[in-house]
């Protein structure tokens, strides 16, 4: 057996270098990409206050959804669509609490 030649193994340990740091930063792309989707924020990112927000989301087939965006307190009814987006209802009233903040006592 011929033992390797330097050059090759040069070569090899670049690949395989290489291979390894496109890997980093692959996971860290993705990593990133969760965190945004989530919601979360990251250290440094502006923690101004948000005036557009995703109340609830409906799927109603594959291609449509209903949506409701609250904007300064104010709310919209959307139908997105594949190829067109509509505006069903403006200017709702937000309810003045969310259903999971309601009381579950019954009155007696």
């Amino acid at each position: 057996m011929n033992p390797a030649e330097p050059d090759t193994i040069s070569w090899l340990r670049i690949i395989v270098a290489f291979a390894f740091v496109s890997g980093l930063m692959g996971l860290l792309a993705y990593g990133l990409k969760y965190i945004s989707l989530r919601g979360m924020k990251l250290p440094g990112m502006s923690s101004k206050t948000q005036r557009l927000q995703v109340v609830e989301n409906l799927t109603l087939d594959v291609r449509r959804r209903l949506v409701i965006v609250r904007r300064d307190n104010v709310e919209h009814l959307l139908l997105l669509g594949i190829n067109q987006d509509i505006v069903v209802e403006s200017n709702l009233t937000a309810p003045p609490q969310s259903p999971a903040t309601y009381s579950t006592k019954s009155a007696t």
